[in-house]
């Protein structure tokens, strides 16, 4: 996914991003170190930062885990069943580069933005 891309995407549509409090821990976890981590959080945080878990959303994304597993499909990070039962209950679309979400879209109809899902943007997130 180019930069200029996201770029593109941010400027046009900042007001219908989110990020998930999940997805701010996984990214700023990814920093190379502290100054490299407090730029990328202060980059998010112009964005909404949301919540992702509750006890009504963690019996939903057993459900699904159970589900893709029962499709033969092991997803490996439990924190991306989370993301992707967040994205499909509350109506909104992913942007990410992580094959574990595939199987979501197949068999759950998780909407993705963009690039990522072989398209070109612009796509509403929410």
């Amino acid at each position: 996914m180019g930069v200029g891309w996201l770029h593109r995407l941010v400027d046009e549509m900042d007001d219908q991003i989110l990020i998930g409090d999940l997805i701010l821990l996984e990214v700023l976890q990814g920093a190379r170190d502290e100054a490299h981590a407090a730029r990328i959080e202060l980059g998010l945080r112009r964005f909404p930062i949301v919540p992702m878990l509750n006890d009504d959303l963690a019996v939903r994304a057993a459900r699904n885990d159970r589900l893709l597993r029962s499709r033969g499909v092991t997803v490996r990070k439990t924190v991306d069943v989370i993301i992707g039962t967040f994205c499909l209950m509350g109506g909104h679309a992913l942007l990410h580069e992580d094959r574990d979400f595939e199987p979501m879209v197949t068999w759950m109809g998780l909407r993705v933005v963009g690039e990522c899902a072989g398209q070109r943007w612009p796509l509403r997130l929410s």
